[in-house]
């Protein structure tokens, strides 16, 4: 082999994920500027926009392609994921990705793919670490939408029901269509059963709607995964104090294997370099192309992409977001990425995010204390 290694980034620069660009995008350019090399030559990264559709991952995986990357990494998108990935493996290329609980990575993904991440089950147990700091025995009404997500959610065999349903009983309205225009069946069912504690996972302009509404309700408690994991369009009053999940902080106790960067390092850089807060993808954007520079270089031949997939299938390393360990995951080419329960707090800088749950995470401790979220 005489080309460089070449590692592909599907990413959204336009479009309605474009959010979780930012992140991926600025630790691409980091790795570019660290000059790192295997097998003795340089590594290129090659990045592609996927455009936020399920088209333009097809057309992004191409690109890849006909620049000869031999690893295509990407990170996010419950529709676009599956077809990056399903794309990468029709032309043969290994795949490799994050932010996608992997109970639906594997229900949507092809077979061969790498994946790392939390699961369903570990969304429900954060959430019942929260939900277990309210007082008594309210009832948690589920505000799920009638599409991929919610689907993910109620099936049992997807893993975050069996566990939601040993902590609190559970009322479910039914899914709603998304956008939502209006939320007067779940408000109902939730005032009909005296859920004072929900949990969601809408968009952040759905759960706001909902939050504002349901102020007759007088909710104890908000808990939201999916885009409440990151901070788009969180300024918005009515989700002040709503509870979510964290997978990535820089109060993480974990270091880069690339060039040893600290997380917290690593979100006051991206502050420095951008003026914008971290955001929780951040990690794992920088995780993501760890991973992928060890692949190439553990890799008998990074030009085959049969010996980058065996590096994978063999990796098992600590990065900026936790260890990753592909060897022992919870089902074949998944690592798992365990979750701590967090708050987001309204102030005069904008939402933040206090971590209020960690017992299950012990690369991070606590930096705030969960507290009740009223609204009458």
């Amino acid at each position: 082999m005489t080309d460089p290694p070449r590692i592909g980034v599907a990413l959204p620069r336009s479009g309605r994920l474009a959010p979780l660009g930012d992140p991926l995008a600025y630790a691409t350019q980091h790795f570019r500027g660290l000059a790192l090399t295997a097998h003795g030559r340089p590594i290129e990264f090659r990045t592609a926009d996927h455009e936020s559709t399920v088209d333009g991952a097809r057309r992004a995986v191409r690109q890849l392609a006909a620049d000869g990357v031999r690893l295509v990494t990407a990170l996010g998108g419950t529709t676009v994921l599956p077809a990056l990935a399903t794309a990468a493996t029709e032309l043969g290329l290994p795949f490799l990705s994050t932010a996608l609980p992997w109970q639906v990575h594997r229900a949507t993904c092809p077979a061969g793919a790498f994946h790392f991440c939390w699961g369903l089950d570990d969304i429900a147990r954060a959430f019942t670490d929260l939900w277990s700091r309210v007082p008594g025995t309210d009832p948690v009404g589920l505000l799920w939408n009638n599409g991929p997500q919610g689907a993910a959610l109620r099936d049992p065999a997807m893993g975050f029901l069996p566990v939601a349903r040993q902590a609190r009983p559970l009322v479910d309205p039914g899914g709603y269509p998304e956008p939502a225009a209006e939320h007067t069946v779940a408000l109902a069912a939730f005032h009909a059963e005296g859920a004072r504690i929900v949990s969601s996972a809408a968009t952040t302009a759905d759960l706001a709607g909902f939050s504002a509404a349901a102020a007759p309700l007088g909710l104890r408690l908000i808990t939201c995964s999916r885009w409440l994991a990151y901070p788009f369009g969180l300024d918005h009053p009515a989700l002040d104090r709503v509870a979510t999940v964290v997978a990535w902080s820089p109060r993480h106790q974990c270091a880069s294997s690339v060039d040893g960067r600290s997380a917290a390092e690593l979100a006051a850089a991206y502050r420095r370099d951008t003026g914008r807060s971290w955001l929780p993808p951040l990690g794992l954007a920088h995780a993501l192309l760890e991973v992928a520079t060890h692949a190439v270089r553990a890799a008998a031949d990074p030009a085959d992409p049969a010996a980058v997939r065996e590096a994978l299938s063999r990796t098992d390393i600590d990065t900026i977001a936790g260890r990753l360990d592909w060897t022992h995951g919870p089902a074949p080419r998944i690592a798992a990425l365990p979750l701590a329960g967090g708050q987001w707090r309204h102030g005069a800088g904008g939402p933040r995010l206090r971590i209020v749950a960690a017992d299950r995470v012990a690369a991070v401790t606590p930096d705030g204390d969960l507290v009740e979220a009223i609204r009458r």
